[in-house]
């Protein structure tokens, strides 16, 4: 086993989406600072293969595939996607979908795995929402439970926003426990369920976040025993980032990876670490926090 936990990345996730609240820029700022902390290394980052057309058609519909693939998405289609669309888009979320399964396969065999990137949790099925185009856990959580590497899996969304998309592909599945703690008053409107939704009121700081993890995570490991877990370690709980309303300080967040990610290791559960949002005023604070999620999965890792 590697002294470092694997870490998967991909210069497409870099796509030009011209000036906008998702900073797209924030994946090469994060390896570069990882870099130079010496917390990852040049020839430790794996650059991963896009997604095959059969793992992702076993999540998106034939039609939404087809649209992508053409770039013949409606108007109606594009401003519910929030990003412009172009084929370097395409491009990044089906590598994206090809780095999230890469990542879930290296946590399974290395007990945890970082990706640089991933954690679009709002694309449904049959259409993108929300900045997400394809949903990549979900196509990585097909491929490896159909591929027979997995027999049960969790989802431990810690995004500021509800993971819409992945609670309505996995709502029949009950192979995935899906696990969303988010602001209830914050987008999107409508919020199908997971299989465990905590809502949390507007301002909830460190404290109140962290109990509600303390509250129902060991319960998911006991009672689920999943083989592995998609931990969408969303910087967006930040108290400075532009589209949230909770209150959680660096320190906050910081411990809440920690406390994800020592649960899931001591319940035997391998762990597949996605960045999700973050949407901070300044750049270099979401660049900031992602690296802390990284700093912890080594120091967990290496512990």
């Amino acid at each position: 086993m590697s002294p470092r936990p694997p870490v998967v990345w991909s210069p497409a996730y870099e796509v030009d989406i011209g000036e906008h609240v998702y900073p797209t820029r924030k994946y090469g700022l994060v390896r570069r600072r990882l870099l130079e902390a010496d917390v990852i290394r040049e020839g430790e980052v794996a650059d991963p293969e896009p997604a095959s057309r059969e793992d992702l058609a076993r999540v998106h519909t034939g039609a939404w595939l087809e649209k992508i693939d053409a770039g013949e998405l409606s108007l109606q289609e594009q401003r519910r996607l929030e990003v412009p669309f172009s084929p370097e888009l395409r491009t990044a979320a089906v590598t994206c979908c090809g780095g999230s399964i890469l990542t879930g396969r290296r946590a399974l065999e290395d007990g945890l795995a970082v990706h640089l990137g991933g954690g679009f949790h709002h694309a449904f099925a049959d259409h993108g929402e929300g900045f997400c185009l394809l949903n990549d856990v979900a196509v990585a959580l097909r491929s490896l439970l159909g591929d027979g590497l997995v027999e049960r899996a969790a989802v431990v969304d810690c995004d500021l926003h509800h993971g819409n998309g992945t609670a309505a592909i996995f709502a029949n599945d009950a192979q995935v426990f899906t696990f969303s703690v988010h602001q209830e008053h914050n987008y999107p409107a409508v919020k199908p369920p997971s299989d465990l939704d905590v809502g949390l009121e507007d301002g909830t700081g460190d404290g109140a976040y962290l109990e509600v993890l303390r509250e129902h995570l060991p319960r998911i490991c006991e009672e689920h025993r999943p083989d592995l877990a998609f931990y969408l370690a969303g910087a967006d709980p930040y108290r400075e980032d532009q589209l949230g309303g909770l209150s959680l300080t660096k320190e906050g967040l910081r411990r809440r990876d920690a406390y994800v990610l020592e649960t899931l290791r001591e319940a035997g559960v391998a762990v597949a670490v996605v960045l999700a949002g973050g949407y901070a005023r300044r750049l270099e604070d979401t660049v900031a926090l992602h690296c802390a999620t990284v700093e912890e999965a080594e120091r967990i890792f290496q512990g």
